[in-house]
């Protein structure tokens, strides 16, 4: 059941429940957002304890509510006359790829290549402080040492707890890409000199995903806060009626919504991105490509960097990976999961890693990557008594992996294809892999696209507070870097958001022009 083609009344609640996926609620209740007349919520809260079924969740600022009811409940909800529709309470997730490799250190300050790409550097932020910029995502280390400084509210959520807070790491390294300071360490963000309001609201906790009702109470309180823009890095596959009457009301009061197109790669539509009035970004390079990963669409609008994006993380969840075999230096990929540890031991060929050997004993695993899932082939390598676990790629380039929930005891990290080619012919040499805690990390995704795109509006909108948020939108869009086909096309958008482009589009030809 879609936003678009409601089910009707007559049919049976068995239809509907089918349509539920295994993820709602207790394995004996469904999770449905009911929508109802005004002033009716204690009705449809006394009619779902009827049904032996509870509220989870009240939608702030609308006439809505999550319910966990029975199935053979949901037929006399949908006869209720104070109910308007009954839908599903989709899930919505962070659109990160995370752990890239090769992770900055802590001291020198980089300006990551995303800055100048849309032209960023280019325009002060001087006037930032006249507009408000609404992060909705999980939480922010508010003490980090590149975030602490700005201009920083947020909610209170029973769900996630304090906003202040960032248990997935996600939060934090979108809130970098906006705003993290200039101050001679780390980052710099789009934003770089504490001018810009930041308001954060916690939808995702250490579990990583949300419910597309909690991300409706989490718009409408952005809007409350007097947010201007609400950046989004998330997303799901299915609309929802609730979500979109949410943004459009917020479009209709002058508040611009931006978000992720998703990771996919394929031509689906990711919601919120998906919905008209919210600002669907695609994912780029560093030399300006799309991004494989990039879900492509006609809703894509604008792009902007997603790939190896620099940024901050919670203070100290960061890794920084590095890789010697002999005397070589390689690029080491992160190992989410791993310790941070050092070992140096002869490498030895540990094939697929698929099952235990004692041959490797003492030694550095070098493992090729397929058949079975990292966590098995680190787990096998320390099972066979190997002190370390470098896993390389099976086709060309780098990537970051993750271990999961399988904790292990030895260092891990990732390779190339080339790279790990190469270290096959110095099987028996002295390989070193050595993993510190980093307060940054490099990440892929179009979560990491929609904060330079977020933050360019703020930093353009700023600067021509005359233009409402409908007319800043057309003009990002005209001003846009065209790339790959001449005009709007489904991979690109309408291409590269430009900052400097924009502001100079604006002067001279006005607002939306």
């Amino acid at each position: 059941m879609t936003h678009s083609k409601l089910l009707p009344l007559a049919i049976a609640a068995a239809t509907f429940a089918a349509a539920l996926p295994a993820y709602a609620a207790a394995p004996d209740k469904v999770r449905v957002v009911v929508a109802f007349q005004p002033g009716a919520a204690a009705s449809i809260r006394s009619a779902a304890a009827a049904a032996h079924g509870a509220v989870a969740h009240e939608i702030y600022g609308m006439d809505a509510m999550a319910i966990e009811v029975p199935p053979q409940a949901l037929q006399g909800l949908q006869h209720n006359p104070n109910v308007l529709y009954v839908e599903q309470d989709e899930k919505r997730y962070p659109m990160a790829l995370r752990k890239a490799g090769g992770t900055p250190g802590n001291s020198a300050q980089t300006v990551p290549y995303g800055i100048s790409m849309v032209q960023a550097d280019q325009l002060s932020d001087a006037s930032a402080g006249n507009r408000k910029l609404c992060i909705v995502d999980s939480g922010i280390d508010a003490n980090h040492e590149d975030i602490i400084g700005n201009n920083l509210t947020g909610e209170w959520d029973k769900g996630t707890g304090w906003w202040y807070t960032d248990e997935d790491q996600h939060g934090t390294h979108v809130a970098g890409t906006i705003a993290a300071v200039n101050n001679a360490i780390g980052v710099v963000g789009v934003n770089p000199n504490k001018q810009l309001k930041l308001h954060i609201v916690k939808v995702f906790g250490a579990d990583g995903w949300a419910y597309s009702s909690t991300l409706a109470t989490a718009v409408n309180k952005c809007g409350a806060a007097g947010a201007n823009i609400i950046s989004m890095s998330l997303g799901g596959g299915k609309p929802t009626k609730t979500e979109e009457k949410a943004f459009n009301a917020l479009a209709a009061k002058n508040v611009l919504s931006i978000a992720a197109a998703g990771n996919d790669g394929n031509t689906a539509i990711s919601y919120p991105a998906g919905y008209a009035s919210v600002v669907s970004v695609g994912a780029l390079d560093a030399n300006m490509n799309w991004a494989d990963f990039s879900q492509y669409n006609s809703k894509v609008e604008l792009s902007a960097p997603g790939v190896a994006v620099m940024s901050t993380v919670p203070m100290g969840t960061g890794a920084d990976s590095a890789l010697t075999v002999g005397n070589r230096s390689y690029a080491a990929g992160d190992m989410e999961g791993s310790p941070k540890s050092t070992a140096s031991s002869p490498l030895a060929d540990f094939g697929l890693g698929d099952k235990v050997d004692a041959s490797v004993s003492g030694k550095i695993c070098l493992i090729q990557r397929g058949s079975i899932d990292f966590a098995t082939k680190v787990s096998n390598c320390q099972a066979s008594g190997g002190k370390g676990a470098i896993v390389y790629n099976n086709v060309a380039g780098g990537f970051g992996g993750t271990l999961g929930t399988t904790v292990t005891n030895i260092p891990s990290v990732s390779a190339s294809q080339a790279d790990g080619q190469t270290m096959q012919g110095q099987l028996g040499q002295l390989a070193t892999i050595t993993i510190t805690p980093s307060n940054y990390a490099v990440w892929d995704g179009t979560s990491m696209a929609t904060p330079h795109v977020s933050a360019v509006a703020a930093l353009v909108w700023s600067l021509h507070t005359n233009c409402t948020a409908a007319q800043l939108r057309t003009s990002l869009d005209l001003s846009a870097r065209d790339l790959g086909t001449p005009g709007r096309d489904d991979k690109f958008g309408y291409g590269l958001v430009q900052a400097k482009a924009a502001h100079d589009r604006i002067t001279a030809k006005g607002c939306g022009k």
